[in-house]
């Protein structure tokens, strides 16, 4: 395997500086998942192992508990050198189940993203809600609040890492440094999509990063996004 990525916005980020990089493994045609949710594994093992060396250099990996409750990840690194980061899952609702598979696979406990009215618990973190923005069918947790909530416990080197409605609100709220997506030489024709951003009228508001693009060895393609340059534009 030869896989000349080197993962410097995680690895180079001074101790004060916060860095977020998000993660998503889909299909040619932008899918994550077939109709019945089966996702195991759209991505090569090439890929697989970039997602691992990814979370060996953050601090913290944050997951919807949308995620947990369908693939129960244990969200450890297994495939590279390197520990493990603080799993964080973003449960406003707690429907992480008790029996959930990141519970035995952590040294420490996952903290747990609450409502900023609704902690009760030492891992838990209160953050703002948002109203439902547009394209979104429901109010989420303010995902800015997220990060700086992390940071304040000195988690700044932060991996999103699913699903797809949390990195979309994510980025919807330019809370994403760099987008790592990993496009697997398949497509499914239906199924679930990865991103939902809210919609634009005009191509002129399309999101255009700066991207550098790496083949793997096994057909896999990543592209790398470097989103500060969209944000920092506007």
């Amino acid at each position: 395997m030869n896989i000349s990525v080197d993962m410097d916005s995680l690895k180079t980020a001074k101790s004060d500086q916060i860095v977020v990089v998000g993660q998503l493994g889909q299909t040619l045609d932008g899918r994550i998942a077939c109709a019945n949710g089966a996702s195991k594994y759209i991505n090569g093992s090439d890929a697989l192992d970039h997602l691992h060396a990814l979370r060996a250099d953050a601090d913290a990996i944050i997951v919807g508990v949308g995620t947990v409750v369908a693939d129960d990840p244990q969200l450890t690194v297994r495939r590279c050198n390197g520990s493990s980061p603080r799993a964080v899952v973003i449960d406003p609702g707690r429907r992480t189940p008790p029996d959930a598979r990141l519970f035995g696979a952590h040294t420490e406990k996952p903290l747990f993203i609450r409502r900023e009215d609704d902690v009760q618990h030492e891992d838990e973190i209160g953050v703002a809600m948002l109203p439902p923005g547009e394209g979104e069918d429901r109010p989420m947790l303010d995902p800015v609040s997220v990060v700086n909530a992390l940071a304040a416990r000195g988690y700044r080197r932060i991996l999103v890492e699913g699903g797809a409605s949390t990195l979309s609100h994510f980025i919807n709220h330019r809370a994403i440094d760099k987008l790592h997506i990993l496009m697997a030489p398949i497509i499914l024709g239906s199924g679930v999509s990865g991103l939902n951003l809210t919609p634009i009228d005009s191509l002129n508001g399309a999101i255009r990063p700066d991207v550098r693009l790496i083949q793997f060895d096994d057909g896999d393609v990543l592209y790398e996004c470097t989103m500060q340059s969209v944000w920092s534009a506007d």
